[in-house]
């Protein structure tokens, strides 16, 4: 099953708490936190690594555990499958401002006029926000990245209005499931995708204290 897990990063701003979480990870990623120019980057990233530490101790995850890691404004977000043949992927964005060059440029063609065809700006906004997180956790669960052309897939949506693949790159003909989240105390929008059919659909949130990551609540 995909479990999903987010945290608020703003306890990592004080120097103290970084460099409490920042002496537990390994070499290769404190390196990875020290090339980030912005202190808000370094949290992101030292926080969503100290996520995924403490849940593979909190559920016992073994080192083959397939997971997926993102980060957005004061959030880091972490998804992960129990079986070791999963592909998993997630995405964590804040929602900022319409962004019509980056639709009609990034989106399929459908995707677009669906994003246009709205009455509001407000609603245009939103469901940017939605095609944004589903396509990058897309991406991500094939591991390509930015490097998998974001006109390759399509979203599309099924009759009770969930998310699913509408067109598919050949070289990915797995079936792949989504997934969307959504957290009062976050702005933002969630998405995961999976070749993991079980799905938890309750979003889980935790904080970051002096001494671990502590489950506080949790929301759908």
């Amino acid at each position: 099953m995909v479990k999903v897990w987010a945290a608020r990063i703003t306890p990592l701003f004080d120097k103290t708490n970084y460099a409490f979480y920042y002496e537990k990870l390994p070499e290769w990623r404190k390196e990875k936190a020290e090339r980030l120019k912005s202190e808000n980057a370094k949290a992101q990233s030292v926080g969503a690594w100290s996520l995924w530490t403490r849940l593979q101790q909190q559920e016992k995850l073994g080192e083959d555990t397939p997971f997926n890691l993102s980060h957005s404004g004061e959030y880091v977000l972490c998804a992960f499958s129990d079986c070791k043949e999963a592909q998993v992927g997630c995405d964590l964005e804040m929602i900022g401002e319409y962004r019509e060059k980056v639709a009609k440029r990034f989106f399929c063609g459908e995707e677009y006029a669906h994003i246009i065809g709205t009455d509001s700006e407000e609603e245009r906004k939103e469901l940017f926000y939605r095609y944004w997180v589903l396509k990058e956790s897309f991406m991500k669960a094939t591991r390509r990245g930015m490097g998998l052309s974001t006109r390759a897939f399509r979203i599309d949506w099924d009759g009770t209005g969930r998310p699913v693949l509408g067109k598919q790159p050949g070289e990915y003909p797995g079936i792949y499931h989504y997934c969307e989240y959504s957290h009062p105390q976050i702005p933002g929008r969630i998405a995961v995708c999976t070749t993991d059919p079980r799905i938890d659909e309750e979003l889980h949130l935790t904080e970051f204290d002096r001494e671990g990551v502590v489950d506080e609540a949790s929301g759908r």
